[in-house]
């Protein structure tokens, strides 16, 4: 990784211990059309299921792209990919709020906040809170907080350091992340890798549920911010083995931060969902047990910003009073955020 110039540390970290944010309630959203590995092995691009298994463990992706529509133009304009998905952010960001707002037990017209993030908004301006906002009728403050896959990890964070007399009862997370929008279905290295998914997140700064953050931490080195890109009107590229190492590497530290705090505790590992070797890479380094990691990137694909969220959402009932969940997320900028969450 490249160092700064000026001799001062090469990222900057924000921490929170003590504060703390209730998780009402998650919802999550996939798209119905399914990229297995056959469809990329007849898109005769390299590739077919041991190549992708071996290296990525992914067997599955969802997509908002109709799958001819990836078959005769490899998604070469991605302005076209805007016109030809079945769905909008907005659209898959409501599915996705309507499910965690039932699962809170919180009516729409109770959020005071919405916040959204991700990876590829469907527009620059205005921010996708809003449109979001608009799908589901509220009539509320609305911004984008942006970090790309640690978007969710960075909203946490954000919230955490804000005074909770500052803040609404409830506050609605999003991220919309149809980022197969941005793929070359002519390169197998990524093609391989990323599905659509949106997560959704009710928190509250003061009334109680059963699950709270209790620390969360973000990180950023900017002097990398060039290592992980999906350009106005192109397509995601990132460098492969360089982004892959840095994240097993922060996600083991953010890890072992968390775990250290609990020695009689269970601890599960939630982490961004990038490809399913690198995530075995840190529970093998780590010596997490197979039944205290949780993933769905087999299913799914990368995901994003959602990607995390949306596995602690599928696995929220199964948590017991007194588990704590690890979550670790890694995005460009590069910015990371871990989130340490405490159930009752």
């Amino acid at each position: 990784m490249p160092q700064p110039s000026n001799g001062k540390t090469p990222h900057t970290r924000l921490e929170t211990r003590g504060a703390q944010l209730y998780l009402h309630g998650l919802g999550h959203f996939h798209p119905e059309n399914v990229i297995n590995n056959l469809f990329l092995e007849k898109l005769d691009i390299g590739t077919n299921n041991e190549w992708i298994i071996e290296r990525v463990g992914i067997e599955t992706r969802r997509t908002v792209l109709p799958l001819d529509y990836i078959k005769e133009t490899r998604n070469q304009d991605t302005r076209a990919a805007v016109e030809a998905a079945t769905y909008s952010n907005a659209a898959t960001g409501k599915l996705a709020a309507e499910m965690a707002l039932k699962n809170a037990g919180v009516t729409a017209d109770q959020i005071g906040l919405v916040i959204a993030g991700g990876c590829s908004p469907d527009v620059v301006t205005p921010a996708e809170a809003c449109t979001i906002a608009a799908e589901l009728g509220i009539e509320a403050n609305a911004f984008d907080l942006n970090s790309a896959c640690s978007s969710f990890g960075s909203q946490m964070h954000f919230l955490a350091m804000m005074q909770p007399e500052l803040l609404p009862d409830f506050v609605l997370l999003v991220s919309s992340e149809n980022n197969t929008r941005t793929i070359n279905y002519n390169d197998r290295n990524t093609a391989v890798l990323w599905g659509d998914g949106t997560s959704a997140a009710v928190v509250s700064p003061r009334v109680p549920s059963r699950a709270r953050a209790i620390f969360s931490s973000l990180t950023s080195s900017p002097q990398g911010w060039e290592k992980v890109l999906i350009p106005r009107l192109g397509h995601f590229d990132q460098e492969g083995a360089t982004v892959q190492t840095f994240a097993i590497k922060r996600t083991i530290k953010c890890y072992r931060e968390i775990v250290k705090d609990f020695p009689d505790r269970q601890v599960y590992l939630v982490a961004h969902q990038a490809n399913l070797r690198m995530l075995e890479s840190v529970c093998t380094r780590c010596e997490i047990a197979a039944d205290r990691h949780l993933f769905n990137v087999d299913r799914f694909g990368n995901t994003g910003a959602a990607g995390a969220p949306t596995v602690l959402s599928q696995n929220w009932q199964q948590f017991q009073p007194g588990d704590i969940v690890a979550l670790v997320v890694v995005g460009a900028g590069l910015t990371w955020a871990s989130l340490a969450l405490e159930f009752a």
